[in-house]
C-alpha cells in the first residue's frame, strides 16, 4: 500500500487525536489553529485513505486483573501432514485467542513474537502449556516477561 502524505497539519491531527481521541471536532480544530469545517474534512480524508483505522480505549490491564505481560517467540513446522500450512492455521488460531494482544511474523530463528497479557503466572502456564504448545504447527516456544513498563507510546510520534 503506498504511502499518504502528510502536511504538517495532518501531523498535528494526528498527534492530537494519538493523545485524546475524545477531542470534538472544535476542539482539535482549536488545537491544529483550524476552523472547523477545514478540520472535519481533513480528518474525514485520514480516516477514508486509512491513516486513522480505528478509535478506541485504552485499557490498563492491571486496573482489570490483567497484572502479566509475556513476549512469547514460536516457532511453527514448516509443513504439517494433510496439507494445511502451518502458518496460515496458526494466524487464523490466533485471533481465537484472548490472551493474545499482539502477534507479529519475524524474522530469524522464531517465526512469531506474541504479545501475552494474562492474569498471573498460573494463568500463562495454562495458556502456554494447554494452547500454545498443543497447537499442532507449533514446534517450540520461548517466553520473557516484563518487569516494568518504561516506555509505551502510540504507534507515530511525529
Amino acid at each position: 500500500m503506498a504511502e499518504v502524505e502528510l502536511d504538517r497539519t495532518d501531523r498535528r491531527i494526528l498527534e492530537e487525536l494519538q493523545r485524546n481521541g475524545r477531542l470534538t471536532n472544535q476542539e482539535l480544530a482549536e488545537r491544529v489553529a483550524l476552523s472547523p469545517s477545514p478540520c472535519l474534512r481533513r480528518v474525514k480524508r485520514l480516516e477514508e485513505r486509512g491513516v486513522i483505522r480505528q478509535y478506541m480505549a485504552v485499557v490498563d490491564p492491571h486496573k482489570v486483573g490483567l497484572g502479566l505481560l509475556a513476549y512469547v517467540s514460536v516457532r511453527l513446522q514448516k509443513h504439517v501432514d494433510g496439507g494445511h500450512a502451518p502458518i496460515e492455521q496458526f494466524a487464523r488460531d490466533v485471533q481465537a485467542w484472548p490472551e493474545i494482544v499482539a502477534c507479529y511474523a519475524m524474522t530469524g530463528d522464531m517465526d512469531y513474537l506474541l504479545r501475552v497479557q494474562v492474569r498471573d503466572l498460573a494463568h500463562f502456564s495454562r495458556f502456554a502449556m494447554d494452547t500454545l504448545m498443543k497447537h499442532p504447527a507449533v514446534v517450540d516456544m520461548r517466553s520473557s516477561f516484563a518487569l516494568s513498563t518504561i516506555k509505551e507510546a502510540p504507534a507515530l510520534g511525529f
